[in-house]
């Protein structure tokens, strides 16, 4: 598979010759599912937690008397049926997190390439960089590209001028090559790749 390299000013660059076993697999969206959910799995922090019983303030001494009343038995006063009491089968601290194989996941990933590659929204940039830290500079530069929403890989090392202009664009992220994932490639409309990032994943994932 062949794209044409672009630069920030719109200008062509090349082309690039794409590995069809790393932007050319079978797209199958249950693979996708199962490696976002994966993702976000991890991330939840599982410190949801309500109190029983056995902890809420209150005293477990008997309301009153069992008869002669007229009123209904009352033991505990910190039952689930009272107010300010405990709460039954409620959440408790856990681990969501659960496992993915390394094949799996790596399969995952040339999933999500080969799934803007055959939308069409994969475009490849020649270099990430700038020559000035300026936001309004590099919004200019990539509207004129069409690229509003969209997710920029990297190298490596990325270029620290074009981290800080790009900081404050919303609709816009940026990873270095180590950071590409299923989910942030989903979550926006374009991918774009650099060179180095093509060269990157292809060693990583071939």
């Amino acid at each position: 598979m062949k794209l044409k390299v672009t630069t920030l000013d719109n200008a062509e660059s090349g082309e690039i010759e794409l590995a069809d076993e790393v932007f050319g697999v079978a797209v199958r969206r249950d693979i996708l599912a199962r490696v976002v959910n994966w993702q976000l799995a991890k991330r939840r922090a599982g410190t949801h937690k309500t109190k029983s019983r056995g902890e809420v303030t209150g005293t477990s001494k008997k309301a009153y008397r069992q008869k002669g009343t007229g009123r209904a038995r009352r033991g505990n006063l910190k039952t689930n049926i009272m107010r300010s009491g405990g709460t039954v089968h409620g959440p408790t601290p856990r681990d969501h997190s659960h496992d993915l194989t390394k094949k799996f996941r790596q399969l995952g990933l040339k999933t999500a390439l080969s799934a803007k590659a055959a939308d069409g929204k994969l475009a490849v940039l020649d270099a990430a960089k700038v020559d000035s830290h300026k936001t309004g500079e590099l919004a200019k530069r990539l509207q004129a590209l069409g690229w509003g929403n969209a997710l920029i890989i990297d190298g490596p090392e990325m270029d620290e001028l074009f981290q800080r202009a790009v900081r404050n664009l919303s609709g816009i992220d940026v990873l270095p090559q180590q950071g590409a994932n299923v989910y942030d490639i989903l979550r926006r409309d374009q991918l774009v790749l650099t060179r180095n990032a093509v060269e990157a994943l292809e060693a990583r994932l071939k």
